[in-house]
């Protein structure tokens, strides 16, 4: 008996699956044998262009949402996928005429619409845009998480700190494991200086929830200043085991890039930064120098010896030394808006000083 073929809501069905598991290659093979036999059903192609999308093939996905309003000018999902996509591809003003075309309709509405749309505006930095399609969000389903969060992020980005912990704190009376909206509430009240609040907020996550490696650095950081907790403490070994597997995976594109800053900068001359471990003298010609951190504790040495011995003293010694530097050059952008190298110590702490973060008294 020959196969079966699948009907068009079965094919839709299957591709969600994949879709919503990550698998956005094997969606888009299930769609495009989908539409080759069912070449009149408006959600296949809406599927389709979502499938492009999130692979980043925007000229594709446009092509596939167009080709779906051929078929239904008024379908809702393919207006709001052909939207999203236009932002992509910069081409604002008629992206939000579609998105206002949405929120006319019968559909204006639909939260998942709403949120969709919001987040397609705060992923380009439209964040007044973005907050009134959360607040419509929230308004149209004030027992939504989710709605709720999402107005307190932009909020956040628009500098209203005190709205925005007001929406975040809501959510998460409505799902306390809302961890995403925890983690952001944590980072809030980190940069006020509400030093227990915040850690309080991180621990209330497991480590095998956390997915930013900033929050887990930073819960290591405040139990150590906080609780006076040692470095190889017991405690700290899930937080410390959960940043190792968060860092563990290097993106190959993003070493390229970073080996051709450091050329372009002149940081190329000397061993691997990853190797530096195995150099005994740190690969460093310089005199020796004397660093004062700001709590007043001071380090000597060569850049590298000096780099070491703060990692040290930070209790983590079982890191490499570009980890280390690369972290903490992460979280000083994160704090002060102020980009250090991090690819060698001497670029490293160079940048440091300069930028007043650390001092240099020889």
């Amino acid at each position: 008996m020959p196969p079966r073929f699948l009907s068009s809501e079965e094919y839709d069905e299957h591709a969600h699956r994949l879709y919503h598991q990550g698998d956005f290659d094997g969606a888009l093979e299930v769609l495009k044998e989908a539409v080759a036999l069912y070449p009149e059903t408006v959600d296949l192609y809406v599927g389709l262009g979502y499938a492009r999308l999130a692979r980043e093939e925007f000229a594709w996905a446009r092509r596939v949402f167009e080709r779906a309003l051929l078929i239904d000018s008024r379908h809702e999902d393919a207006l709001v996928g052909l939207g999203e996509t236009l932002l992509r591809l910069g081409e604002h003003a008629r992206a939000q005429r579609l998105f206002d075309q949405v929120s006319k309709t019968s559909y204006g509405d639909d939260v998942e619409l709403l949120l969709t749309m919001g987040r397609a505006l705060y992923r380009e930095a439209l964040y007044s845009m973005a907050r009134d399609y959360f607040a419509k969000a929230a308004a149209s389903r004030p027992e939504s998480a989710e709605a709720a969060a999402s107005l307190g992020y932009a909020l956040h980005r628009l500098g209203n700190d005190v709205a925005a912990g007001r929406q975040i704190r809501r959510a998460l009376r409505l799902d306390p494991e809302l961890f995403e909206a925890r983690v952001y509430l944590g980072h809030i009240l980190y940069d006020r200086g509400e030093w227990e609040a915040t850690l309080r907020e991180f621990e209330r996550v497991p480590p095998s929830q956390h997915w930013d490696a900033l929050a887990v650095w930073r819960t290591i950081e405040l139990r150590q200043v906080l609780e006076g907790v040692e470095g190889e403490h017991a405690s700290l070994r899930p937080w410390k085991a959960r940043l190792d597997a968060l860092e563990a995976e290097t993106d190959p594109v993003d070493r390229l890039l970073a080996e051709i800053e450091a050329k372009a900068n002149g940081w190329d001359s000397g061993p691997d930064p990853s190797q530096l471990e195995l150099f005994p003298g740190g690969g460093d010609d310089d005199p020796p120098r004397i660093i004062r951190r700001g709590d007043g504790r001071t380090f000597r040495g060569s850049p590298t010896e000096i780099v070491r011995q703060m990692r040290d003293a930070a209790g983590f010694s079982q890191e490499t030394l570009s980890r280390y530097m690369k972290r903490l050059s992460e979280r000083w952008m994160e704090q002060f808006g102020l980009e250090i190298p991090s690819l060698d110590p001497r670029s490293f702490l160079d940048g440091a000083v300069n930028a007043g973060l650390l001092r240099q008294e020889g």
